[in-house]
């Protein structure tokens, strides 16, 4: 779906001064801003006082577990549904005034949805009239998401890749400022998701601010600069990608010519305050890489031959699992 064709109840709101138009310390209006954001269902609280700030110009990671409240929140942020605590602005415009941002927001929601026997471009050509856009334009995202050569062909020939990317351009038809998308590489095999990879970074070269949702964290760990961490509704953290995984554990894997050897050589890394542990045959030590060399001649000097040292550093899934172990028991 483009986020440019209005809930019914919502069409015909009257535009709005740009309530947040004015520029932060530092920096531009965010592309989003929520505050104390909360959406309940009768007893059930699906997201509770949300409050993040996503920069422009950024591709941000809005990860958590499935259920934890993020195509919720992205319903709110959209309009689709409202809120029943708190607010939220897009591109400096409070999403109650949904006229005056949506038409500069594209978005993917749960899949797009085509009519199977029409070609890749008659449908965006349908959505093209339907949200007044020029035709040229759907020639243009066809080229963006590398469909041109397919664009002739029925969509019910196109694989599961070529489908997420048709619904990509119908989101780009209105040459979104903010594109976003909710579990995009959902049902992707290997290639398919490598190909929206590509699609994501490339838009963010060209300027576009890219939220997506998921609960893929390996993916997002590969694209996303900027990250939104969400358990059960509330948020666990926000904020550069990188201040994320600087907190990551590093651990050199180590082994030996004589694997026998692993055990003392761990003795006197403990006896000398280092964490070390063999499993599986190799020997675990809780450091960071620049370590290696003082373990390597530690271990000539103790006459142990080392004949791999590697590094195993925690991954932003592992990193999420540490931060929300509490929560889950």
């Amino acid at each position: 779906m483009t986020a440019t064709l209005l809930p019914p109840e919502l069409a015909e709101t009257e535009a709005s001064p740009r309530a947040g138009a004015d520029a932060l310390p530092g920096g531009p209006t965010p592309a989003i801003r929520t505050s104390g954001l909360t959406k309940r269902y009768g007893g059930l609280t699906a997201v509770s006082g949300l409050s993040i700030e996503i920069p422009r110009g950024v591709v941000a990671g809005f990860v958590g577990p499935n259920g934890s409240g993020k195509t919720t929140t992205i319903r709110m942020i959209l309009s689709m549904i409202r809120p029943t605590e708190g607010s939220a602005e897009v591109l400096g415009v409070d999403t109650r005034h949904p006229i005056g941002y949506l038409p500069r927001v594209g978005a993917l929601i749960e899949g797009p949805a085509f009519y199977p026997t029409l070609s890749g471009r008659r449908n965006l050509r349908v959505l093209s009239s339907l949200g007044g856009y020029s035709p040229v334009r759907v020639e243009e995202v066809l080229e963006i998401v590398g469909l041109a050569d397919r664009a002739g062909d029925h969509v019910a020939s196109y694989s599961m890749g070529m489908k997420q990317r048709l619904g990509i351009a119908a989101a780009l038809l209105p040459k979104p400022e903010l594109l976003v998308l909710d579990e995009p590489a959902n049902g992707l095999d290997p290639a398919g998701i490598l190909e929206m990879r590509r699609l994501i970074l490339e838009l963010s070269r060209h300027g576009v601010t890219v939220f997506i949702s998921s609960h893929l964290l390996a993916e997002v760990e590969q694209i996303a600069d900027w990250i939104v961490m969400l358990n059960k509704g509330r948020l666990l953290f926000q904020g550069p990608i990188d201040a994320v995984l600087s907190q990551r554990e590093t651990q050199l894997v180590v082994a030996a010519e004589d694997p026998a050897d692993l055990g003392r050589l761990a003795a006197l890394l403990r006896s000398a305050g280092h964490s070390a542990h063999v499993i599986d045959g190799r020997l675990h030590v809780d450091a960071e890489a620049s370590f290696a060399a003082e373990l390597n001649r530690s271990a000539m000097s103790a006459g142990i031959t080392l004949v791999e040292i590697g590094t195993n550093r925690a991954t932003l899934e592992d990193t999420f699992l540490a931060m929300t172990a509490g929560e889950t028991r």
